[in-house]
């Protein structure tokens, strides 16, 4: 292992990890190698990327086998990759990427919704923005790269896929917004505001309702 490498005795929650179901947020603090056990025990993919420095798998994410290392200020939330509950009955994940920053379309063979498992880009994949589906293919533009999946029934996804609720801390005050619990659990799909919203730091959801604060600005959809 590379230089700051954590010590043995994980426990949940341990070292900046955070867990909310069948994902977690595991975080490289100070740049720093840090391990983090995880709810699963297959590869780790990047759902949502919460920090500054872009989060690649390889080389400075990695892990399998119950555990996982983050370094070098990769902070992200991650679930299970190929083979787990994101690929469908096969575990399959199709690559889609825009190239010069044009409009592609890829096809699929998902039944379901597609959800984005992987940002390959320095580009943002941000769905309905940047990606996008359209029965069973797949868009990509302005540059957005990524690994997509299709979302398995039961996961975090609600019954509308189109469900999102915006809500915004004003004048830097906290604000809470209702949530549909039904729906699964909110990820940011679109940070509306110059300040970056990141979960536990500025926003939060605690069952029925997502809070704001901070200046935090953001559209929220079920993933």
């Amino acid at each position: 292992m590379r230089g700051g490498s954590a010590s043995s005795g994980l426990r949940p929650g341990w070292n900046g990890s955070n867990w909310s179901g069948q994902t977690l947020i595991c975080s490289s603090t100070d740049h720093r190698r840090r391990e983090c056990r995880t709810p699963f025990n297959g590869r780790p993919a990047l759902v949502e990327n919460i920090s500054g420095t872009r989060c690649v798998e390889g080389v400075n994410f990695g892990g399998g086998n119950g555990m996982m290392w983050v370094d070098q200020g990769c902070r992200g939330r991650f679930t299970e990759g190929r083979g787990g509950g994101w690929g469908g009955n096969t575990g399959q994940t199709i690559r889609c990427e825009s190239q010069n920053n044009r409009e592609r379309t890829c096809q699929t063979n998902f039944r379901g919704r597609a959800v984005l498992v992987r940002q390959l880009s320095g580009s943002a994949c941000i769905e309905n923005r940047t990606w996008g589906q359209r029965g069973n293919t797949i868009w990509v533009s302005n540059g957005c790269r990524g690994e997509f999946a299709q979302r398995q029934g039961g996961g975090w996804g609600g019954n509308n896929p189109g469900y999102s609720v915006t809500c915004a801390s004003e004048n830097n005050r906290r604000r809470t917004c209702a949530w549909d619990r039904r729906q699964g659990r909110p990820v940011v799909i679109e940070n509306l505001s110059s300040t970056r919203c990141q979960e536990g730091f500025n926003w939060g959801f605690d069952g029925n309702s997502i809070w704001v604060d901070r200046g935090c600005r953001a559209r929220f959809g079920a993933r």
